[in-house]
């Protein structure tokens, strides 16, 4: 490349000026120039990356996609469309997951008439296996109940000293307090006052006496609330009478002369607190966008979810089109997070090494933070957790010694391979359990997540409940399978041929030896 200085121009200029100008001459002539040494790209005047170009082709999953010149076509366009709504559709069904969960709790307590603040869904004799409850417990007494914010305004909520773990979370599944021994009363009972999203926590304040209410505020207008009895000498009456006369729960506006309260029988009876997997999953997550306030959620979420027509103050009214993609969304989500549960692809999900027992509380964040939040909300963490549970609580991944809970999901066997209902198993769990309380195994169908129906209406085995076959080592095997081997009937939790199940571990009030790994359950191994 020549670049021309007249001599009048050479003249005029300052010698600081021209030992400049020659400088940057010379590194004019280092720099290499596309245009000079590469053809140019048809159609341009220089060379263009292949990188930011489409070609007129391109071969997909979806198919083959076809462009003038980086234009789509009109049928690639209209197939673009369908993979993206589909792929969004799968996406809301992943992350409405908690949404979902908790609408159909609510719709199942309705069902059983559950629709005041002074009613309570009460499992006197435990919960069973006629109950669709994720991985309810069969081994403590629940009491359950839905509070309405919208309508009650400020309300509170009561429980009796000797109450234990109790969880109260809002719409989105999200934790609002603690409530029993991981609580603020430490299992010593006390009041609360659980405010709407329009209130101001610390405005509020002033608003009652000093030191009345321990004071909590909710996201959301809807909120659950559970509550967990323990079982005295083996038997519910201790906590299921502990509720019956301490349980309170009423607005505010109320509290000088309170409804009085009402309990609604919910041991052994048939009724559903799931999430439908199908088409109608969209229509819970619809009904929970549209009943609560705008900042329940967040603007990504929300656009995620309007994307496919679920917005607050529209109808979800989709056409015959995005019907039939929705349907088919809901079938892959579902198939996808059943298999982010039974196929784990995080190895350090897993507890111990060379183990197939996953942590209970998965990506072991009640908020679903990956790496203490450098990676973000772990998306897929929670998607399988709210599949296989219902309740969130920071209390399920503290180490709270002697006071909180823990879990551990048992889904495959040594091998590795599902578990078969009509295959037989046998679990070794060492002697001195850490678990102050109780510790149990109860076994649940791969299909509703709820308690597997068999001729035993309550699938599980507790240590502090039922007379078990103890080896001289002071351990226990536990069997499971369609039939009982001879003689171990008093250890043994029946399966059902030709359906899959799997297990949750449970120590409430967990000791040292959970948290530091010198206690280890045994692999669910193959007998049969």
């Amino acid at each position: 490349m020549k670049i021309a200085i007249s001599p009048r121009r050479l003249r005029e200029t300052k010698p600081r000026t021209l030992a400049l100008s020659v400088a940057f001459l010379g590194i004019l002539a280092t720099v290499p120039f596309a245009s000079a040494q590469e053809s140019p790209t048809p159609g341009f005047n220089n060379k263009i990356p292949e990188s930011i170009l489409s070609p007129n082709e391109v071969k997909t999953q979806i198919g083959t996609l076809e462009f003038f010149d980086g234009i789509p076509t009109k049928e690639s366009a209209a197939l673009l469309f369908e993979n993206l709504d589909l792929s969004r559709g799968v996406q809301t069904f992943l992350n409405g997951m908690p949404a979902a969960n908790f609408e159909a709790g609510r719709a199942g307590h309705i069902a059983l008439g559950q629709v005041e603040a002074n009613q309570v869904v009460i499992f006197d004799e435990l919960m069973d296996s006629n109950s669709l409850f994720l991985t309810g417990n069969a081994g403590t007494v629940y009491a359950t109940s839905f509070l309405d914010l919208e309508r009650d305004g400020p309300t509170v909520v009561e429980i009796p000293a000797g109450t234990g773990p109790g969880i109260m979370v809002g719409s989105f599944t999200r934790n609002i307090i603690d409530m029993g021994p991981p609580g603020p009363h430490r299992g010593q009972g006390g009041k609360f006052l659980i405010l709407p999203p329009s209130y101001d926590e610390a405005d509020f304040e002033g608003l009652v006496p000093q030191g009345v209410y321990t004071i909590a505020s909710s996201r959301s207008y809807a909120v659950w609330l559970l509550l967990r009895g323990f079982l005295v000498d083996g038997k519910p009456d201790y906590s299921s009478e502990l509720f019956r006369n301490g349980i309170k729960i009423y607005p505010l506006s109320t509290a000088a002369n309170p409804p009085e309260m009402e309990f609604i029988k919910g041991s052994g009876t048939e009724f559903n607190t799931i999430h439908s997997a199908n088409y109608e999953f969209y229509e819970e997550l619809h009904a929970v966008i549209d009943r609560e306030p705008i900042e329940f959620l967040d603007p990504e979420l929300r656009g995620l979810f309007a994307s496919i027509g679920i917005q607050k103050g529209s109808p979800f009214t989709p056409d015959e089109r995005m019907k039939t993609i929705l349907t088919q969304a809901a079938k892959l989500g579902n198939a996808t997070v059943r298999a982010l549960f039974w196929a784990e692809r995080d190895q350090s999900e897993f507890l111990y090494e060379g183990s197939y027992w996953k942590r209970g509380m998965i990506g072991n964040s009640h908020e679903f933070l990956a790496d203490q939040g450098l990676g973000g909300r772990n998306i897929d963490a929670r998607a399988q957790y709210f599949y296989m549970a219902t309740f969130n609580s920071p209390a399920m991944v503290w180490k709270l010694i002697g006071r909180g809970s823990q879990y551990a999901w048992g889904y495959l066997d040594r091998e590795g391979d599902y578990l078969d209902g009509g295959k037989s198993y046998k679990l070794n769990l060492p002697g001195d359990a850490p678990a102050e309380k109780f510790m149990s195994i109860v076994v649940y169908d791969s299909q509703t997540r709820s308690m597997l129906q068999t001729d035993q209406p309550f699938p599980n085995k507790n240590n502090k409940r039922d007379e078990l076959i103890t080896n001289d080592d002071g351990s226990i095997d536990l069997y499971f399978g369609p039939e009982a081997p001879e003689g171990k009937e008093a250890n043994w939790i029946q399966t059902v041929p030709e359906k899959g199940w799997f297990c949750l571990l449970r120590l409430y009030s967990p000791t040292e030896p959970w948290f530091d790994k010198t206690w280890r359950p045994g692999e669910i191994e193959l007998v049969k």
